[in-house]
């Protein structure tokens, strides 16, 4: 499997990569928020304004918190171009094209202090990708390519299938604030976003295991034995730590990207 754009000219992307559970997920978050919205109109109908103005001034919320993410990263991050990590460049340009994106996004190297991660947003018309340091230096210090690929690959991912798109920030908006339930949204879009990053660069899946130990000890962690362990390491406990968490506990996703017959396990 190479990793140019042309391996998908007849693939139908965004159905076959989306996670089965995604689309039922986000209805139900939806109308969480829809019923607390028309709830908070119908009390300042009935003559108490005051206790609905936080649920009526969501959207201008929700705008606020993503223009001000979006400003932190432009000026305090650095701009991945042509000419400053080139190589990490290409990666998001391919990405983009791979999925069908009309644009590349921006893309941010941002100061991790040590914690693994790497995220994507928009803002307007604007959608970006930024990425913590600590996880940037896999791909280029640590020599580990198709680790960054697959990195890029997931946060593309999450922007060629809408999660960063303003409405759908502002439909859950409500239901994120709900204790397991926008957080099993993020679950399957996480599984998603997987789905791209493995067709895009399925060899980076490898690099996951940093999330795991670290960016150095990695490389000498068992990928499949983590995976295997989601059928043994289970019960009560583990099960609400992942339907409290808004990624897949690390078993479940590692297993999901192990094998790749079903899809990842939301719940």
């Amino acid at each position: 499997m190479g990793h140019g754009p042309w391996r998908w000219a007849d693939r139908r992307l965004r159905g076959s990569l989306r996670h089965p559970r995604e689309i039922p997920v986000l209805v139900a978050c939806v109308a969480v928020t829809v019923f607390a919205v028309v709830g908070a109109v119908s009390r300042a109908y009935s003559g108490d304004p005051n206790e609905p103005l936080l649920l009526l001034s969501l959207p201008a919320l929700v705008y606020f918190v993503r223009g001000q993410l979006y400003a932190r990263q432009r000026v305090n991050g650095v701009r991945i171009t042509e000419d400053q990590f080139p190589e990490a460049y290409r990666m998001v340009v391919e990405a983009a094209a791979a999925f069908r994106m009309p644009q590349a996004p921006e893309a941010y190297v941002v100061l991790g202090n040590g914690v693994i991660n790497a995220y994507a947003s928009g803002h307007g018309f604007r959608r970006y990708v930024a990425i913590n340091s600590d996880l940037f230096e896999v791909g280029g210090r640590l020599a580990d390519p198709d680790a960054l690929r697959f990195v890029i690959g997931h946060e593309v991912g999450h922007i060629a299938a809408g999660h960063t798109s303003f409405w759908r920030h502002f439909g859950i908006s409500v239901a994120n604030v709900i204790p397991g339930v926008g957080s099993s949204l993020g679950r399957a879009q996480e599984y998603t976003a997987d789905n791209h990053a493995y067709a895009f660069c399925p060899e980076g899946m490898q690099g996951l295991r940093a999330l795991a130990v670290g960016k150095y000890l990695y490389p000498s962690v068992d990928f499949d034995d983590i995976a295997a362990r989601a059928r043994t390491d289970t019960g009560f406990f583990v099960l609400l730590v992942n339907l409290l968490s808004s990624h897949p506990v690390n078993t479940f996703r590692f297993a999901a990207l192990a094998d790749r017959s079903r899809p990842g396990r939301v719940f």
